[in-house]
């Protein structure tokens, strides 16, 4: 029950996103000229690196997912022993990663905001945060959602399917955030 009520939520939350692109669209079709001169900002080789740290943080994520479905909450060997790592491990590490996405989407807006390109320097500006920003919100919020999964691995003796169906629905929403990402930055970085 929970991965499909956690599936029809992120249908929600894709109408939403899909809202931004329109935003986004929109004020592209109208103000062209706006998007001459708000691109040559951006940092396109941060960006590609950022978004690798992105999707892999997805791959760490799906080995966690991996480890949670044979009811391995925990590593059951050293910590270099990649192999024998748990659902725990793997999920720190993707928040390792995700917390280094994040950090970089805040290193561009300051240097972003530092050109002159703020939420209300122009058009552009405005839909450049709004889709990103609320993309960073969402990431935000499937970092809190690791961290309660983590957190509940300390609190079982025996790693079920009932404590894997948390990790699992929260794998949905990294994978969801992750695409929503990629489609993010094939608008703004390539399609400048």
């Amino acid at each position: 029950m929970a991965s499909v009520g956690t599936i029809v939520w992120l249908s929600s939350e894709l109408m939403f996103f899909a809202g931004l692109f329109a935003i986004y669209f929109t004020i592209r079709s109208v103000r062209p000229d706006l998007w001459e001169t708000g691109t040559e900002h951006l940092n396109v080789v941060f960006a590609v690196i950022n978004t690798s740290i992105l999707v892999i943080s997805s791959l760490w994520c799906q080995f966690g997912v991996a480890a949670a479905e044979r009811g391995q909450g925990s590593r059951t060997g050293g910590l270099f022993q990649f192999r024998q790592w748990g659902m725990r491990e793997w999920f720190v590490l993707t928040y390792i990663f995700g917390s280094i996405f994040v950090a970089g989407q805040i290193y561009e807006y300051a240097e972003l905001v530092e050109h002159g390109l703020t939420l209300s320097s122009d058009a552009y500006g405005s839909a450049f945060y709004i889709t990103t920003g609320f993309h960073g919100i969402h990431v935000i919020g499937g970092l809190i959602a690791f961290l309660l999964i983590i957190g509940r691995s300390f609190t079982t003796r025996r790693y079920t399917h009932r404590q894997a169906t948390g990790a699992i629905v929260t794998s949905y929403y990294w994978h969801f955030v992750d695409v929503v990402w990629i489609a993010l930055f094939a608008v703004i970085y390539i399609l400048r």
